[in-house]
């Protein structure tokens, strides 16, 4: 009896609880998710904060989701990256932070490299001052530049035109700063506002802000860009006069009226002067309306090489729309998808007199040669 007694003894005993190893295991992996799920968390917290929702549905997820599956951390960032756009996760460690993709070709407006999940993805970067800003001219072809121009990694640029310096001035610069994209080191901060180009007091609020700021400037055929302006105009206001009317003080004598905006933005010697007063030649680059039709990569090589960034923006990323009748990108700023300026731009110009359109370009070509010897490019408009 006494030896059976301390065989049971000795015997492992099936009433012994089960090791608690598998236990510690799982309590120490959940411990280990959640430590680094509420690592990513507080480490995004301030630009989570600037999407839409994402803050609540984050805060929602630590409080419940820590008493579900230990999943839930993983759960949650999976989410985040879904919602982000094709190409944003790479702002995490490249220098361009993408944008949300265009559905379709026709849209006028190209992905705002300011949007909320942008912002996000590209939270490291900052607020600054534009170094380089489009400053002219209206109907030269400024916005196909500014959409050409986003495609490269090293520049990001304001969508909408800021008119800080002829509007909005008195609002002041930390308005100003406010409006403009984060970027990275490295990359350049722009905008575009043609009408800074025939703004006396543009020049030396830009000198004001930093006399370094580099300034490009899209030049047209004058009587052409009148056309196209006066077309514009036109297309808001049908009941307005004739073309021919609106062009000469006095039809009979033959007379230009120059207080009319549509000639007088055309006369660009007579603008580029007040330029000059505070910024030097060599630090405002011309780049031709034509030729940004006919040989978009070339005039893009120029504006690359003046910002001093690498030329990646090239003839591979082109094509000719024959329908527009300009050139379309072949893949826009953070999509996969072509993308064509808006029906706004390429309109039809009205049937202008022959005879007019040969008395503005002899009322041209003067201020013409004058600006091709202060640039010192023939544009070849005569």
């Amino acid at each position: 009896m006494g030896q059976r007694l301390i065989c049971c003894l000795d015997a492992p005993s099936a009433l012994q609880p089960p090791p608690l190893l598998p236990v510690r295991r799982k309590l120490l992996l959940l411990g280990i998710m959640l430590f680094l799920w509420l690592y990513m968390f507080y480490s995004c917290a301030g630009s989570c904060a600037s999407v839409p929702g994402l803050g609540a549905r984050a805060a929602a997820a630590a409080a419940g989701e820590t008493g579900g599956a230990h999943g839930g951390g993983l759960q949650v960032l999976s989410k985040l990256l879904r919602r982000a756009p094709a190409g944003a996760a790479k702002g995490l460690a490249g220098p361009a932070a993408a944008s949300p993709p265009e559905p379709r070709e026709e849209q006028s407006a190209a992905p705002d490299p300011t949007s909320p999940i942008s912002s996000f993805f590209n939270g490291s970067g900052t607020k600054k001052l534009p170094q380089a800003i489009i400053i002219g001219v209206k109907k030269g072809g400024t916005r196909a530049l500014l959409e050409f121009l986003r495609v490269h990694p090293d520049i990001r640029a304001v969508g909408a035109e800021p008119h800080f310096f002829d509007r909005n001035y008195e609002r002041g610069l930390a308005w100003y700063r406010d409006l403009m994209p984060r970027t990275l080191d490295g990359q350049i901060t722009m905008e575009k506002t043609p009408s800074y180009f025939v703004t006396k007091e543009a020049p030396a609020r830009i000198s004001a802000m930093s006399k370094g700021t580099r300034l490009i400037v899209v030049v047209r055929d004058p009587v052409t860009r009148a056309i196209s302006d006066y077309t514009q105009t036109l297309s808001k206001k049908p009941d307005i006069p004739t073309f021919e009317s609106l062009t000469f003080k006095n039809r009979t004598t033959g007379l230009i009226d120059t207080s009319w905006s549509a000639i007088q933005i055309g006369i660009y010697a007579k603008h580029l002067e007040n330029w000059l007063l505070y910024f030097p030649i060599g630090q405002i680059l011309f780049v031709s309306g034509e030729r940004l039709i006919s040989d978009p990569a070339g005039e893009l090589g120029r504006v690359q090489d003046f910002l001093g960034l690498k030329r990646i923006i090239t003839d591979k990323h082109f094509y000719f729309n024959k329908t527009k009748g300009f050139p379309c990108l072949k893949k826009a700023e953070g999509s996969s998808k072509p993308h064509c300026l808006g029906k706004t731009k390429g309109r039809t110009h009205p049937n202008i007199d022959q005879e007019v359109v040969q008395r503005l370009r002899e009322f041209y070509r003067p201020f013409n040669m004058k600006f091709y010897q202060m640039t010192g490019h023939d544009f070849g408009w005569d």
